[in-house]
């Protein structure tokens, strides 16, 4: 269910905002956005699965308030991690 080191690695490097980037709030979202991502698709076919839902549900609230942090601090900065992980807003 977690996301692979490999997987980590290519969003480190995808998303980092300097060379040692390991945990700013664009590479957080993008890391929470990967793992929202498998765990819709894990209830999708387990319905009835209720914990990994509250933990989806946790993992939606923290990107939400990591958005709102970029929000508030860089507007563009905001639209365009929005734009390249494709999360409506």
């Amino acid at each position: 269910m977690a996301l692979t080191q490999q997987r980590k690695q290519e969003l480190i490097g995808e998303y980092q905002v300097h060379e040692t980037d390991t945990g700013s709030a664009d590479l957080q979202v993008a890391m929470l956005t990967e793992r929202i991502n498998q765990l819709t698709e894990h209830l999708r076919s387990n319905k009835k699965d209720h914990s990994s839902r509250r933990g989806l549900l946790k993992m939606i609230g923290r990107r939400k308030r990591l958005l709102a942090f970029i929000q508030d601090n860089n507007v563009e900065r905001y639209q365009k991690l929005i734009a390249r992980l494709g999360i409506r807003r």
